[in-house]
């Protein structure tokens, strides 16, 4: 399958949270008629101890001190679904709370496309398994709503865990990322921005010819910042 995402997200960082709308063209490259889109909701995995992240890790010899140490739990909410302006309707998975089902507006059949919209909420967990906050430093991973594969063995709709493998489509992506005009940003993909890209490359370049390390000074006069990457 081919997913092709439109992404607006912006960091909180006085409550460590991120805010955002997901926009996605899913192509459905299978002999496959589709009714309906296994989605990851993953930051539901750090939301209670009864989560198949959770299990796994308590299963360690130090998960019980892990999942102690996680003082700000973490989730994915505010989400409602629409194609087109119409709302989709959906049904949670039995046993995990990070999968969610999303029912189609009418079956799409094999070459054909449909867009699916959400806004998110996610609130960061104490860093912990790729993702989190430690004070005003953030690691975010795995923190949009996403589809499960579909391949020649049917769907995947895994839940998240501490030790395994991601299996996504792919696609394109354009993500604009919001955060305080103060915040270093690396991130995955090509930036577009070319002030901030061409700071970030002289920065580094006088970073690694000398001891005496140059702070970074934000670029942007504005309270906050957007940053595009591709």
């Amino acid at each position: 399958q081919e997913v092709n995402y439109n992404i607006e997200v912006a960091l909180n960082d006085k409550n460590h949270s991120l805010k955002g709308v997901l926009k996605l063209e899913y192509t459905n490259n299978s002999p496959d008629t589709l009714n309906f889109i296994w989605f990851h909701l993953w930051p539901n995995a750090y939301k209670n101890e009864n989560t198949a992240f959770a299990k796994q890790v308590l299963r360690e010899a130090d998960g019980k001190d892990r999942l102690k140490a996680l003082l700000d739990k973490g989730y994915m909410d505010s989400i409602a679904f629409s194609s087109n302006g119409k709302k989709l309707n959906t049904e949670d998975d039995q046993e995990n709370i990070d999968i969610i089902k999303v029912l189609l507006p009418s079956p799409l059949p094999p070459t054909e496309k449909v867009t699916i919209s959400t806004p998110f909420f996610v609130k960061l967990p104490t860093y912990i398994s790729r993702s989190g906050h430690l004070g005003n430093s953030y690691m975010i991973c795995q923190w949009y709503p996403k589809p499960a594969v579909y391949d020649n063995k049917g769907w995947h709709p895994l839940p998240y865990l501490d030790m395994g493998e991601f299996y996504a489509e792919y696609g394109k992506f354009t993500v604009n990322i919001t955060t305080p005009s103060n915040y270093v940003i690396a991130a995955t993909g090509n930036m577009q921005n070319a002030d901030e890209l061409k700071y970030y490359k002289d920065l580094g370049k006088h970073n690694l010819a000398t001891t005496k390390n140059k702070k970074y000074t934000p670029v942007s006069k504005q309270p906050t910042k957007t940053l595009t990457y591709q």
